[in-house]
C-alpha cells in the first residue's frame, strides 16, 4: 500500500451542527499534567492517597495513613480534596469498625462514575471508541470501520466521536446514580455529573507521544500523520497520542499487576508485532520513540520472507496479515477478515483453535528472547487468542521453558492482558488515566460543554458490551 501524506483534514465546520446534540460535562485534565503523566514518579500527597485507594480501596482514612505514612490530618485533608475533585467517594453503607471504641470508620473508594478518559484505538479495519473509568474498566465501546485514509480517519474520528460520548456519557452517568442511590450510596453520582477527562488515542506502528504524531504504520501505509493537534482543534479537548504497546504498558502498571511497576515487557502481536519495557514503572520510549522495536528480530525456527531482506522476523512471522492469509488457505475461514477468525476462536471450532495455538508457540520463542535480553518481573502478551480463552497462555509457556535459559517457572513470569476484550479502548484511555492518577489536582471542576457536532456519517457503530461473556470476543479484541 502506498504511503499517505497527511492530507488536509476537513475537520470543523464542514457540516451544520446537529440540533439534537446536548452539552457534554467535561472536567478535562491540565495540559501540563497530560505531558508529564509517569505513573512512577511521585506525584505529592494526593496521588500517595489516590494510589493507595486504587491498590487495596474501599479503605478506612486511618488505614490510608498507614499505607502512605501520611498523618490523620493531612489524610483528611486530601480524601475531602480528593472527593470535591470526583475522584473518591465516601461509603456511608459499609462502614468499618474503628480499631478503638468510637465511631466507625466510613471507607472511601475510587469514584468511578464522576469521570471517564474517551479512548480511540486506530487499527487497519476499524476505530474502536471507549469511555474507561478511573480503575481502567471499559464502560461503553463501539467500532466503526474506516477506509484507510489518514485525512479521512481523522474527520470520522471528530464527527463520531462528540455524538459517542453524548449517548454513552449520559447513559452511564445516570445508570451510575440510580445504582449507588439503591446501594445506600449518598448519590455519589449525578446524572450528568460526571466529566469527560480528555481523549486519548492510540495506534500501532512508529508513534511520537511528544509531538502527537504516528510517523510510520506499515500495515496502513502512513506515514508523518499528525494526530493530536488537528483532534484538540476538532474537539477542544486534551489529546494524548501513544503507541498501543506502550500505552498497555501504562494500563498494566496503573491496573495489572503489581510486579509491573518494577519491570515489565508487553508484547503485542496484531498487524503490527511491537513491544514495550517499563523499569521501575517508567515505559522507556528512546530517542526516536523506537524502543520495544521488535519487528526484526528472528525467531528461532521461523523462516518467513520478510520485505526488510531477511527471513524468519517478527513481523513477518507473526502478523495477523500472515495468519489470517494461511487461515484462508486452509479453509479456516471464508476471507481474511479478522472478525470471523475471532469469532471462529470464540466458538472454539478446532482449526481455528490448531491456527492460533501455533502462532502462539511462536510468540512463546519470541517471548524467550525478551525474558533472556531484559529480565522483567513480568511480561505480558497482548493477541487474539489469549484475550477470549487466557488458558491458552500454556503454549507461550511451554515455548518460554524450552528456549529461554532463564526456564524457571515460565508461568509465574508470562501472563496474557490483564484487560480482556476490552483491551484496545484501556489502551486507548492509559494516557489520559495515568495523568489523573499522578497529578490528581490537574482536574478541573465539570463544566457543560457543547462539543462540536457533524453527525457520525457513519451510522450507530456496533455496540459492544464493557464486559463481554466468555464465549464471545469483539472484533475489537483483534484487527491492530
Amino acid at each position: 500500500m502506498p504511503a499517505h501524506s497527511p492530507a488536509r483534514q476537513p475537520l470543523a465546520g464542514q457540516h451544520p451542527p446537529d440540533p439534537r446534540g446536548g452539552a457534554v460535562r467535561v472536567a478535562a485534565v491540565d495540559a501540563t499534567a497530560l505531558a508529564e503523566a509517569d505513573p512512577a514518579r511521585s506525584g505529592g500527597s494526593a496521588a500517595a492517597v489516590l494510589r493507595a485507594v486504587l491498590d487495596h480501596g474501599p479503605l478506612a482514612r486511618a488505614t490510608i495513613g498507614q499505607a502512605t505514612g501520611l498523618s490523620s490530618a493531612a489524610v483528611s485533608r486530601q480524601t475531602s480534596d480528593l472527593i470535591s475533585l470526583g475522584l473518591l467517594r465516601d461509603l456511608p453503607g459499609t462502614q468499618q469498625a474503628a480499631p478503638r471504641a468510637g465511631r466507625p470508620h466510613v471507607p472511601v473508594d475510587v469514584d468511578t462514575a464522576s469521570h471517564l478518559a474517551c479512548g480511540v484505538h486506530i487499527a487497519v479495519p476499524m476505530l474502536t471508541f471507549g469511555l474507561v473509568d478511573l480503575r481502567g474498566r471499559v464502560v461503553a465501546q463501539e467500532e466503526v470501520d474506516h477506509d484507510g485514509d489518514p485525512a479521512h480517519v481523522l474527520a470520522l474520528i471528530s464527527r463520531y466521536l462528540p455524538d459517542f460520548v453524548r449517548r454513552r456519557q449520559g447513559a452511564y452517568s445516570d445508570a451510575s446514580y440510580r445504582a449507588s442511590a439503591t446501594a445506600g450510596g449518598g448519590g455519589a453520582a449525578r446524572p450528568g455529573g460526571g466529566g469527560l477527562l480528555g481523549v486519548g488515542v492510540v495506534s500501532g506502528g512508529l508513534v511520537d507521544a511528544r509531538g502527537g504524531a504516528i510517523l510510520e504504520h506499515a500495515p496502513l501505509g502512513w506515514r508523518d500523520v499528525p494526530i493530536a493537534a488537528p483532534l484538540r482543534a476538532a474537539t477542544g479537548l486534551p489529546v494524548h497520542v501513544e503507541g498501543h504497546a506502550r500505552a498497555l504498558a501504562q494500563a498494566e502498571i496503573l491496573f495489572g499487576d503489581p510486579r509491573a511497576r518494577h519491570g515489565l515487557v508487553h508484547l503485542f502481536a496484531g498487524h503490527v508485532v511491537d513491544a514495550a519495557i517499563a523499569l521501575e514503572g517508567t515505559v522507556l520510549r528512546g530517542q526516536r520513540s523506537a524502543a520495544g522495536g521488535v519487528a526484526h528480530l528472528r525467531i528461532p525456527g521461523a523462516t518467513e520472507q520478510c520485505a526488510c531482506g531477511g527471513r524468519g522476523c517478527a513481523q513477518a512471522t507473526l502478523s495477523e496479515r500472515v495468519w489470517l492469509a494461511r487461515a484462508v488457505a486452509e479453509g479456516v475461514i471464508p476471507r481474511p477478515d479478522i472478525r470471523l477468525l475471532a469469532a471462529a476462536v470464540a466458538a472454539r471450532e478446532p482449526a481455528a483453535l490448531a491456527l492460533v495455538r501455533a502462532r502462539l508457540r511462536l510468540i512463546g520463542r519470541l517471548a524467550a528472547l525478551l525474558i533472556d535480553m531484559i529480565d522483567p518481573e513480568v511480561l505480558v502478551v497482548t493477541e487474539l487468542a489469549t484475550l477470549q480463552w487466557p488458558e491458552l497462555i500454556a503454549d507461550v509457556h511451554a515455548e518460554v521453558a524450552a528456549h529461554s535459559r532463564a526456564r524457571s517457572a515460565p508461568e509465574r513470569v508470562v501472563r496474557p492482558s490483564s484487560f480482556g476484550p476490552g483491551v484496545l479502548a484501556v489502551a486507548a484511555a492509559a494516557g489520559i488515566l495515568a495523568a489523573v492518577h499522578r497529578s490528581p489536582r490537574s482536574v478541573r471542576a465539570p463544566l457543560a460543554r457543547t462539543l462540536p457536532s457533524q453527525g457520525t456519517g457513519a451510522g450507530p457503530g456496533r455496540a459492544v458490551t464493557a464486559r463481554p461473556s466468555r464465549g464471545t470476543l469483539p472484533a475489537t479484541a483483534a484487527g491492530r
